[in-house]
């Protein structure tokens, strides 16, 4: 068992962060007082071959492995997650392609994704189906060698910048109750609009949205996969997807953190600095400690997906234990700074912020847990 990270990921791992303190972390309040899509940092991550993480070298993407791919999220989220989470948007998306898709598909959507420098979205959540899967209402009908689709997607990573859509949906009229389908859907095809840009507590630099499909024409040359296998293949996508949230979320949790020690440093109370209190000492040893431990879960989670054998419940555990490690973090680092933790002109109040969606998106935590239970119960 190899504790060590290699000469090569050490190397990544600089890059990123160097990039982070550098092109990140200086404009990051700027983008989410803004609420801008910051399309110039995410120019430059291409140009140094830190986008489309997910994606094989043979479609144009870096063709690393999942440790490199974990070690780049968090530390991009250690500078701006939403940031962070537009750019694992483009993975999220690619995965039911990589997975199932032709060798067209992979060549055509991932290259738009790649050469094309576009935007892709994952389109799962509806108004009335997020936990519950089952019960989405979005429908497919097939009429001669097309699908009609109907149907709406709500809370969509990049909706309002994407160029396409892999979309689930149930077969319209099936007496089965979980028969899904997944559709790649242009943005250009007739009937497809897409809503304005939520309002959002954080991830501000990442656009979310909503998407309406109304009789649309999808050629069956779109579908990935066979019909049916739709709702197995999301799920398998969501597995490859969550251990990055953890590393997404560790990389929050470790900005909080390196902010509120060097605050604790430099502020002085009683004639000393804060960080000799001890009850500041425990905040500060509990945050280490949480932090590191969640990191070891999202490596050993993303160990597991490159070897092939991706594990339902260490996904969930990385996932699960790293958000909510995240949550306590940087709100421990808010209390750290007192008032002005509460105050935008410090850093703290968007790592909490930011924080909380992770304990909600790509399965909320509550999930997580049922997932677990399910495995351990077996």
């Amino acid at each position: 068992m190899e504790f060590k990270l290699s000469d090569e990921l050490l190397a990544i791992k600089a890059l990123a962060r160097d990039f982070t303190n550098e092109e990140i972390m200086p404009v990051a309040r700027k983008y989410d007082e803004e609420e801008k899509f910051p399309e110039e940092v995410f120019q430059k991550l291409r140009d140094i071959g830190l986008f489309n993480l997910a994606v094989p070298e043979k479609y144009g993407g870096p063709g690393i492995d999942k440790i490199s791919q974990a070690l780049i999220v968090e530390e991009i989220s250690r500078g701006c997650a939403g940031i962070a989470t537009s750019c694992e948007g483009n993975s999220l998306v690619s995965y039911p392609i990589l997975i199932s898709g032709t060798e067209e598909q992979k060549k055509k959507y991932l290259g738009r994704l790649t050469y094309g420098g576009q935007f892709g979205s994952f389109s799962l959540t509806e108004p009335e189906a997020g936990s519950d899967v089952a019960s989405l209402s979005t429908t497919i009908e097939r009429k001669g060698d097309e699908y009609i689709l109907n149907g709406e997607k709500v809370f969509i990573t990049n909706a309002n910048h994407s160029n396409f859509y892999v979309v689930l949906a149930k077969h319209k009229g099936s007496e089965k109750p979980k028969r899904f389908t997944a559709l790649i859907v242009d943005r250009d095809f007739g009937g497809v609009s897409v809503g304005e840009k939520e309002k959002k507590m954080g991830l501000r630099a990442s656009a979310t949205g909503s998407i309406r499909f109304e009789d649309v024409r999808v050629p069956i040359a779109n579908r990935i996969g066979s019909e049916g296998e739709g709702f197995q293949l999301f799920m398998k996508a969501l597995a490859y997807g969550r251990p990055m949230v953890g590393a997404l979320s560790v990389g929050i949790a470790q900005g909080a953190y390196e902010a509120a020690l060097n605050y604790a440093k430099e502020r002085k109370q009683f004639g000393k600095p804060i960080s000799q209190f001890q009850s500041i000492q425990f905040m500060l040893a509990d945050m280490a400690m949480n932090i590191e431990a969640a990191r070891l879960l999202v490596y050993k989670s993303a160990y597991l997906l490159q070897q092939g054998t991706p594990s339902p419940t260490v996904g969930a555990f990385a996932k699960c234990f790293a958000s909510d490690t995240a949550m306590k973090v940087t709100t421990d680092a808010v209390q750290i700074f007192g008032g002005n933790g509460y105050m935008r002109e410090y850093p703290v109040e968007k790592y909490m912020r930011d924080a909380k969606i992770t304990q909600i998106y790509e399965g909320t935590n509550q999930i997580q847990r049922v997932v677990i239970a399910k495995e351990i119960l077996k």
